[in-house]
């Protein structure tokens, strides 16, 4: 039961870290036009994510810190429900 239940979380989890780590990546080239396909995409899924923490943490120097923070949330709830779905076993 814990399967069906968890599992498309954890995998929502695991698929939306990976778009984050590519929304990071990606603003090291700054020619890239996000507000072309597939980069406004990208943008339009993970920047509301981030801005919760944007609003939280200032940028330090210029770099946005917000992404450290958003991964450190991602694990921490992935963490919970693995031991969550352990609990129900």
């Amino acid at each position: 039961m814990h399967n069906q239940l968890f599992d498309p979380l954890l995998m929502f989890i695991q698929i939306y870290s990976w778009l984050l780590i590519a929304r990071v990546l990606l603003t090291w080239f700054p020619q890239i036009d996000w507000y072309n396909q597939p980069f406004a995409a990208l943008s339009q899924v993970t920047d509301p994510y981030l801005n919760l923490f944007r609003n939280i943490i200032p940028s330090l120097g210029g770099i946005d810190l917000s992404p450290i923070l958003a991964f450190v949330t991602l694990n921490i709830v992935s963490g919970l429900l693995l031991n969550v779905a352990r609990l129900m076993a």
